[in-house]
C-alpha cells in the first residue's frame, strides 16, 4: 500500500464511495476520477489503482467516424423477437458500392427476403412473440414514450409468456397492458385512456389483464402522481410557466391532505391547472383543459372547487 495526499482542490470533483478506511476506519473514501484511484480523503491511503478500461482503444469525434471504426453490430434487444441477432436483408437493390444490380438479380434477392422473413419465426409461438413486440412497436410510436419503455414492455410481455399468462386472453390485451405496465414503471405520465386510444382492444379489458399481469408477476406500483401530467398538460395548453409552478403547488398542498385518494390523476392534474389559471389570472378554457387531459368538464369543474377550498384560495 502506498500513502498520497491529495490537495484539497483535487477533491472538488471526487465522488464519496460508501465503505470504511481500513487504516483509520473513517468513512471518507472517495474516488478521484483524475488519477483512477479510491482514496482515503481523512488519511490519503490508497485503496485501488490503476483500473482497467473496458471501452474501446480507438477514440472518435463525430458519429461518422464512430460508425466507421466500430467493430461490433447493434446491440441485443428484447423488443424483436429473435433480439436482432437474425440477419436482415436490405430492400435496396444494390451491392456493397451502391451500384445498381440487374433484372435476374432483383428476382433472386426478392426471393431471399421471402425465404428470409419465413425462417425467421420458426413456430406459431415465435410468428405470435413477433406480432406481439410489433403492437408494442406501433403504440410506443403512437404516444411518443422513448426506447427503454418499449424496452421494458417487451421484457414484461415475455415474462408473461413465459408464465403461461397469455392463455385465454388476447394478443393485443397482454401486450396494451404490458406497455401500460412499462408507462407506470418508468415514471412516463400516460394515462389509461391515452393508451386505450391507441389500442386495438376496449379499456375495460386493458384494465382487467393489466390487474392480472401485475399480480401475477409480482410488480408493485406506487399510485400515479398527478404532478407528472403537469408539464405535459400545460406545454399542450401553452400556457405560462407561472401557471405551471402553481399547478404543482396547488397539487402538492392538496395530496398531502389525502384529497386525490379516489380520484383520476389526470382529471386532477387538469382541474389543478385550471385552477391555477384562475389564480394567475390567465384564462384557460375548461372544455380545453378537458379534452387536452381526456376528461370532461363536469369532472374538471368538481375538482378544481374542491382544490380551491382545500387550499383556501379564490380568484380575484
Amino acid at each position: 500500500m502506498t500513502r498520497s495526499i491529495i490537495d484539497h482542490t483535487e477533491t472538488e470533483s471526487a465522488k464519496t464511495e460508501p465503505g470504511l478506511c481500513p487504516d483509520c476506519e473513517t468513512d471518507t473514501i472517495i474516488h478521484d476520477p483524475d488519477r483512477g484511484e479510491r482514496v482515503c480523503e481523512e488519511c490519503g491511503l490508497v485503496l485501488t489503482e490503476d483500473p482497467i478500461d473496458y471501452g474501446p482503444e480507438w477514440r472518435a469525434f463525430n458519429a461518422q467516424e464512430h460508425d466507421e471504426l466500430s467493430r461490433v453490430g447493434a446491440p441485443l434487444t428484447q423488443s424483436m423477437h429473435d433480439r436482432g441477432l437474425t440477419t436482415t436483408i436490405d430492400w435496396r437493390n444494390k451491392d456493397a458500392n451502391g451500384h445498381s444490380m440487374s433484372a435476374d438479380k432483383h428476382g433472386q434477392l426478392h426471393r431471399l427476403r421471402v425465404w428470409q422473413e419465413r425462417i425467421r419465426t420458426k413456430n406459431a409461438g415465435e410468428r405470435n412473440l413477433k406480432y406481439a413486440l410489433s403492437e408494442i412497436d406501433r403504440m410506443v410510436s403512437a404516444l411518443g414514450v422513448p426506447r427503454p419503455v418499449k424496452e421494458t414492455a417487451s421484457v414484461i410481455y415475455r415474462q408473461a409468456l413465459d408464465q403461461d399468462l397469455i392463455r385465454g386472453r388476447s394478443i393485443e390485451g397482454v401486450a396494451t397492458s404490458a406497455l401500460y405496465t412499462a408507462c407506470r414503471k418508468e415514471d412516463i405520465p400516460r394515462s389509461l385512456e391515452e393508451v386505450t386510444s391507441v389500442s386495438r382492444v376496449d379499456q375495460r379489458e386493458i384494465g382487467r389483464t393489466y390487474r392480472y399481469i401485475a399480480d401475477e408477476l409480482d410488480i408493485n406500483l406506487e399510485p400515479t402522481n398527478p404532478r407528472q401530467f403537469v408539464p405535459r398538460f400545460c406545454s399542450e395548453l401553452d400556457v405560462g410557466k407561472e401557471v405551471e409552478t402553481k399547478a404543482v403547488e396547488i397539487i402538492d398542498t392538496t395530496t398531502e391532505q389525502g384529497l386525490h385518494s379516489g380520484k383520476s390523476p389526470t382529471g386532477f392534474a387538469a382541474a389543478a391547472i385550471y385552477a391555477a389559471g384562475l389564480l394567475c389570472d390567465e384564462t384557460i378554457p375548461q372544455r380545453a383543459v378537458a379534452d387536452t387531459a381526456q376528461t370532461t368538464v363536469v369532472t374538471v369543474r368538481n375538482r378544481y372547487r374542491e382544490q380551491l377550498e382545500a387550499i383556501d384560495q379564490q380568484p380575484a
